[in-house]
């Protein structure tokens, strides 16, 4: 008999299934009528966005490296919903790119070798328990960062006036992030209480060595990131960011330090990314 909680996760991944088709090209209005303006202040954005969710070709390829034998509730998630779901999402990016003149993303589908490393573990079934949870903690990370990315995306290109874009196309794909997120805390959550305390001791370790934001997978990659922060907003308001992003990961991992509002990792990598930014933008003025 299944559990309670097992069951809601199914239920859950259902529903958005059902509610939440891939987005067609076809619903989407690219009308443009301030190209220029929305290129030069979110057109390196969208590139960024778009990459990332094209990506999903590799990250399937990584989670059959990472989870040699995964739950059939993962599959179905990430077969049925994640994946066509996000490779529309980079397909709408990529085709709003071009109606502005840009050239179209190039997704990096290279396996890192940490990925190789922990596929080789994971064959031991004890080892697969660490690498899902550190899938899941990832999966929340991302999905968080996109929702509010999103967000402030869609109410950028409505400052520029550019309401049919805004709406037919970051709207429709900002409604489907916040199931994704929800599928990957759940999980978290759930599967968090069912490791023995070494496997947390672990997942803790590895997930300080390994945390990334989304796509940022290089130093010039991270730069990009901190481009993508600044143009949005987000180093504005980057301490209220980053707690949103970890809290799922916080409440689980670091329950017993009080007063801890974000882990150290997730604020340095953050910080990095900015630095790294503005660092490349003083090279290419000088």
């Amino acid at each position: 008999m299944a559990r309670a909680s097992d069951q809601r996760l199914v239920d859950h991944v259902d529903r958005i299934a059902h509610e939440h088709p891939p987005i067609q090209l076809s619903s989407v209005d690219f009308t443009v009528t301030k190209a220029r303006e929305l290129d030069a202040r979110f057109g390196h954005v969208l590139d960024y966005m778009a990459r990332v969710e094209l990506e999903v070709e590799k990250n399937v390829m990584e989670l059959a490296i990472l989870l040699p034998d995964p739950p059939e509730i993962d599959v179905h998630f990430f077969r049925d919903v994640w994946a066509p779901q996000e490779i529309q999402h980079g397909l709408i990016l990529d085709e709003l790119q071009r109606h502005l003149g840009r050239p179209l993303s190039t997704p990096d589908l290279s396996i890192g070798a940490k990925i190789k490393v922990l596929g080789a573990l994971g064959h031991a079934g004890i080892f697969q328990d660490v690498s899902r949870m550190l899938y899941y903690l990832t999966g929340v990370a991302t999905e968080r960062s996109a929702v509010l990315a999103y967000n402030m995306l869609f109410d950028g290109i409505v400052e520029l006036g550019e309401e049919g874009i805004a709406r037919t196309a970051i709207g429709q794909i900002k409604r489907q992030e916040p199931g994704h997120f929800a599928f990957y805390q759940m999980s978290a959550r759930q599967h968090w209480h069912r490791l023995a305390g070494w496997q947390k001791w672990l997942v803790r370790k590895m997930r300080a060595i390994s945390f990334a934001p989304v796509g940022a997978y290089s130093p010039e990659q991270s730069a990009d990131f901190g481009d993508l922060m600044v143009s949005l907003g987000i180093t504005e308001g980057v301490e209220d960011f980053t707690q949103q992003i970890a809290r799922v990961e916080r409440e689980l991992l670091f329950a017993q330090h009080q007063g801890l509002t974000v882990p150290p990792y997730v604020a340095r990598t953050f910080r990095d990314a900015v630095e790294r930014a503005q660092t490349r933008a003083r090279v290419l003025a000088a």
